[in-house]
């Protein structure tokens, strides 16, 4: 069955996966595209990328991201707002970078997905 022969409400089961490993990132840490990709051991960053952008609204979409740490393009302030109220570590701006605003310290938000629950997805 194609994407275009599903009903409106559901989702295709590669999509279901990726959100569902959006919703297990705990508040405060993320998780980039890529590392979505590897702990379900399966398509790439940009499949990632592509369910985010289509059906991630639902979810925590701030918490994966890209992995230089920089805020997604048109909805920086938003997803600034979600960092600072759940303490992300943040790296501040230097005044040369575009827009001055903060990137996301990688190495102290990043997530491995170590404390997964039962049943790897």
């Amino acid at each position: 069955m194609s994407e275009e022969s599903l009903p409106a409400d559901a989702l295709p089961e590669y999509a279901e996966r990726v959100l569902d490993v959006a919703e297990r990132i705990p508040p405060g840490r993320v998780m980039t595209y890529g590392d979505v990709a590897e702990w379900l051991e399966e398509g790439g960053p940009r499949q990632v990328g592509r369910v985010m952008a289509l059906y991630g609204g639902a979810v925590p979409w701030w918490r994966v991201i890209r992995a230089d740490g920089v805020l997604l393009s048109g909805h920086e302030l938003r997803a600034l707002g979600h960092y600072r109220a759940e303490g992300t570590p943040l790296k501040e701006a230097s005044r040369a970078s575009e827009g001055h605003l903060p990137r996301v310290d990688m190495k102290r938000a990043r997530w491995d997905g170590d404390e997964r629950t039962e049943g790897h997805i």
